[in-house]
């Protein structure tokens, strides 16, 4: 039996930008992306804390140490600038591995998106 577990949170970064304009995803510093082990490409659960909002779409890096995230296409209109939001990745494994694996979870500085 295969289970969804959590792989990766990024919990409480700040939106810093959102482009209706461009084809779709969530642009992530690539920092973040590298300490929470998301790769391009890679499914994000994304919570607005704001507005309740939840939705899925993809992650593509933005530039290393500039905090950003920036949330592209259709999804820029689910959330606005300054909005908090938690950024979740799942894996699915079999259930003996699941009992023993350990997500990586991250707390960046909640005023700039940084790693402290």
């Amino acid at each position: 039996m295969f289970v969804h577990v959590v792989k990766s949170k990024i919990h409480r970064v700040k939106v810093t930008g959102a482009d209706l304009n461009y084809i779709g995803s969530i642009t992530i510093d690539e920092d973040l992306m590298d300490a929470a082990n998301i790769i391009e490409g890679e499914k994000v659960q994304i919570v607005n804390n704001n507005n309740g909002e939840r939705l899925e779409t993809y992650a593509i890096p933005g530039p290393r140490n500039s905090g950003e995230i920036t949330l592209n296409g259709a999804a820029a209109r689910k959330v606005a600038k300054g909005d908090v939001l938690i950024l979740i990745t799942y894996a699915m494994m079999d259930i003996e591995q699941a009992k023993t694996f350990k997500p990586k979870l991250l707390f960046p500085n909640e005023e700039n998106n940084l790693l402290k």
